[in-house]
C-alpha cells in the first residue's frame, strides 16, 4: 500500500483497491463529481457504479459519521471521507462492489484512507505549482510578444511583477534543446546566467528557449551560449548582436539565423555576423514608402466591434511573415481565423500574399515602421508634397544596393560552396518558385532532397536560416531585386 503511494500516487492506490474489491473505486468531491475512477469488476459496470457513488456522495454532508455503507440491488457502496486541511474540502473515497463483499474490505478501506489522503494533498500541491508555473510562463511569453511588437511601456509594466527586470541593451539567445528536456535546460540556463536572463519558452517551436540577456554582462556571462552547449549534450545555441531593448524582434531573428549555422558547427554555437538592416539603410524615403504601402491596413476600421482592428491585423501579418503557418501557435488562434485575417489583409493592401515578392515588401515595410528613428525622419507635410514611391525606388537607393551586395557576397567569396551548381541560380530558382521545394526541384531538374541539401549548405554559407521560419528569403529576394533594378544582376525572381 505504502509502496504504491510512493511510486504511483492516488491512481495506483485506487487501481489496487478496485482489484481487492472486485468493483469500482474512485475519489469524488462533495457534489458527487468523480475526480478519479477505476473499475476492475468482471461485469464492467463502471458508469453505473460511478453514478451510484455520486448520488450517495451528494447527501453525505447531512450525515455525521466517518464511514457509510449503502445497499442498492446487488451492489454495496462504501464511502470514506478523507482527512484534509480545513481551508480546502477533502475528497471522498467511494467503492462500489457486488455482494457478498470480500472479507476485511471495510478494514482495508479504512487503512488506505491515510496514504490516499496524503497522496491527494501532495498531488494538489503539485497541481497548484504547475498552474503557477504555467501562469508565469504565459506572462513571460506575453512580455516577449509585447517586446516583439514594440510595446515597451506595457512590457515593462507586465514584467514588473516578475524577475529579473528587463535589461537594456540586450543580447538574444535561441537555444534548441534535446527532445523532452526544455524545462531542464531552462533551469540550467537560469543557473549559468546567475538568474539575470529573461527566459521564455518559445510558443512556436517546442524545443526552443528564448533568452534575453543583459548585453553588458561580464566575461563569464558573455560565454553563456558556449557554456550551455558544453553542459547539455545536443543543445544548439544561436546568439544575436548586442541591441537596444526596442530591437528585441531583430535580435530574435538574428539569433534564429545564427542557430541555423550553429547546427553545422562542432561546438553547436554561433553568433550572428554583423550586418546592416535594410530597414535602417532605406532612409526617409523608405519610411514614406512604408507608410503609403501600409496605410490601408493601419487606418482600417472593422464593421463590427468584435472583428480584429488595424493593430491586431498588423500583429497577425507580422507574426505570419515571421512564422508562416506556425503563427497560429504564436497568436493562439485557429488556422481558419488566420486564413480569414490574411485574406482581409490581402484585400486591403491589394497584394497577393502567396507571392514571396509581396511578402518581402510587407516584411520590409513593417520593419521600417518598427525602426525607432523611422517616424522621426518622415514628416507628414513633406510626404504630401512628394510623389508616391514604389518598392523599386527604395531598392535603387545606393545604401540599399550596398546592403544587397553585402548580403550576397558570401555566395561568391572564398567560403562559397565548391560544386557544379551555382548557388545564386539555386536561390533565384527557389525564390521564383515562391520558396516551395517541389516546384524548385522541377525547375532545377533535381530531387526534392537534393534541393533541401543545397539550401542547407547555403544556410551555413550565408549564416542565415532558409528552410525554417523566420527565414532569410525576404532579405534574399530584396537583395536580388535591388541588384536587378540597378543593373548589377541578371533577371531576378519576379
Amino acid at each position: 500500500m505504502h509502496r504504491l503511494a510512493r511510486s504511483g500516487g492516488s491512481r495506483e492506490l485506487l487501481h489496487w483497491v478496485s482489484g481487492r474489491a472486485a468493483g469500482w473505486a474512485g475519489l469524488l468531491d462533495g457534489d458527487g463529481t468523480v475526480l478519479h475512477g477505476v473499475t476492475r469488476s468482471p461485469d464492467g459496470t463502471g458508469v453505473e457504479a460511478a453514478a451510484l457513488a455520486g448520488e450517495y456522495a451528494k447527501g453525505l454532508s447531512k450525515l455525521d459519521a466517518r464511514s457509510f455503507a449503502f445497499d442498492r440491488g446487488p451492489h454495496t457502496a462504501l464511502l470514506f471521507p478523507l482527512d484534509g486541511p480545513p481551508s480546502a474540502p477533502a475528497p471522498i473515497l467511494a467503492v462500489v462492489a457486488p455482494r457478498p463483499l470480500p472479507d476485511g474490505l471495510a478494514i482495508l478501506l479504512s487503512d488506505v484512507t491515510m496514504p490516499l489522503a496524503m497522496c491527494w494533498a501532495a498531488e494538489a500541491v503539485e497541481r497548484k505549482r504547475r498552474r503557477v508555473d504555467l501562469a508565469e510562463s504565459r506572462s513571460r511569453e506575453a512580455v516577449l510578444h509585447l517586446l516583439m511588437t514594440g510595446q515597451l511601456s506595457i512590457a515593462h509594466q507586465v514584467a514588473g511583477a516578475l524577475r529579473p527586470t528587463l535589461p537594456d541593451p540586450v543580447r538574444v539567445y535561441v537555444v534548441e534543446c534535446p527532445v523532452g528536456r526544455r524545462d531542464e535546460v531552462a533551469r540550467i540556463c537560469t543557473e549559468l546566467s546567475g538568474g539575470r536572463s529573461w527566459i521564455v519558452r518559445c510558443p512556436v517551436y517546442a524545443r526552443h528557449l528564448i533568452l534575453v540577456v543583459p548585453a553588458d554582462a561580464d566575461a563569464a556571462e558573455q560565454r553563456l551560449g558556449l557554456r550551455v552547449a558544453e553542459v547539455v549534450t545536443e543543445c544548439v545555441v544561436g546568439v544575436s548582436e548586442d541591441l537596444p531593448l526596442p530591437d528585441t524582434a531583430t535580435g530574435y531573428r538574428q539569433a534564429f539565423h545564427a542557430l541555423a549555422v550553429a547546427r553545422g558547427l562542432p561546438d553547436r554555437h554561433a553568433r550572428f555576423g554583423s550586418a546592416p538592416d535594410p530597414a535602417v539603410v532605406a532612409g526617409a524615403d523608405g519610411v514614406r514608402w512604408a507608410d503609403e504601402l501600409l496605410h490601408p491596413l493601419l487606418t482600417y476600421l472593422p464593421r463590427r466591434s468584435q472583428d480584429p482592428g488595424s493593430q491586431e491585423l498588423a500583429a497577425t501579418l507580422a507574426s505570419w511573415l515571421a512564422f508562416s503557418s506556425h503563427a497560429t501557435q504564436h497568436l493562439k488562434i485557429h488556422r481558419n481565423t488566420l486564413a480569414a485575417r490574411l485574406r482581409l489583409i490581402g484585400e486591403l493592401l491589394g497584394l497577393d500574399l502567396n507571392r514571396v515578392g509581396d511578402q518581402a515588401a510587407l516584411d520590409l515595410a513593417l520593419r521600417i515602421r518598427a525602426t525607432p528613428t523611422g517616424h522621426e525622419k518622415a514628416r507628414r507635410e513633406e510626404k504630401a508634397a512628394q510623389p508616391s514611391l514604389v518598392l523599386d525606388d527604395i531598392l535603387r537607393v545606393p545604401a540599399v544596393r550596398e546592403w544587397a551586395v553585402q548580403q550576397l557576397r558570401p555566395l561568391t567569396g572564398p567560403d562559397a560552396p565548391r560544386s557544379a551548381a551555382d548557388p545564386q541560380s539555386t536561390l533565384r530558382a527557389w525564390l521564383r518558385c515562391e520558396a516551395q521545394l517541389t516546384p524548385t526541384a522541377e525547375a532545377l531538374d533535381i530531387s526534392v532532397p537534393g534541393v533541401r541539401k543545397r539550401l542547407t549548405r547555403l544556410e551555413s554559407v550565408l549564416g542565415r536560416s532558409l528552410l525554417q521560419a523566420p527565414s532569410a528569403r525576404y532579405d534574399l529576394w530584396l537583395a536580388f531585386r535591388s541588384l536587378d533594378v540597378t543593373g548589377a544582376g541578371a533577371a531576378g525572381p519576379r
